[in-house]
């Protein structure tokens, strides 16, 4: 019953390289050859029905979390860098160690809460933006991309009136733009981040 669960396995998927089956190798005498097939993991993703292994790209929740997370960090640590040189410049020559301390942690802290806020909101913005306009025209090019980055730059700065909004817009699209392109050069080589 194994070997037919095991040729089932094997007929079903496709793709390059051989997909880890843990059952392959186990029904004959071990040699050395066997127990190395058996660790050899498969260089594509599996996945679990044929319409997830059709679609190339995040579902809209992964997008979300991707977006928001990596923003949050990536403000978290840029915003605690400026707040830790900007707590360094704060001390002066009386202050004891201690004091010291605590006015570079505070100072790092409030930088990089406000810096990683900022660019998770963005983040989801952009994501929530993405997906809808990804949804409505059903394809998934470049040119949403750069409609999701004028949408998060318009509404992120709506409240500050409408030319503001305008100009925000057109850095954010700028800004997608900009990431679009990188993701297609770092496809061309074969990674990909974005």
């Amino acid at each position: 019953m194994t070997t037919k669960v095991g040729e089932d396995f094997q007929e079903s998927t496709s793709g390059g390289g051989r997909l880890y089956n843990p059952y392959a190798d186990l029904h004959g005498a071990l040699d050395g050859k066997s127990v190395g097939n058996l660790y050899r993991l498969p260089d594509a993703p599996e996945f679990l029905f044929t319409e997830e292994a059709a679609v190339q790209r995040r579902s809209w929740s992964d997008n979300l979390t991707y977006w928001t997370g990596g923003g949050y960090l990536a403000g978290a640590v840029v915003g605690g860098g400026r707040g830790l040189v900007e707590g360094v410049r704060g001390t002066e020559a009386t202050d004891t160690t201690k004091l010291r301390l605590n006015r570079i942690l505070n100072a790092s802290g409030h930088r990089g809460r406000q810096a990683g806020n900022m660019l998770g909101i963005l983040g989801l913005l952009y994501a929530g933006s993405e997906s809808l306009i990804n949804h409505y025209r059903g394809e998934d090019d470049m040119l949403n991309q750069i409609a999701a980055g004028l949408a998060t730059g318009t509404l992120y700065k709506a409240a500050a009136g409408p030319r503001t909004a305008v100009i925000a817009g057109a850095v954010g699209g700028a800004t997608a733009a900009l990431m679009a392109a990188a993701k297609q050069v770092t496809k061309r080589y074969g990674y990909s981040l974005l």
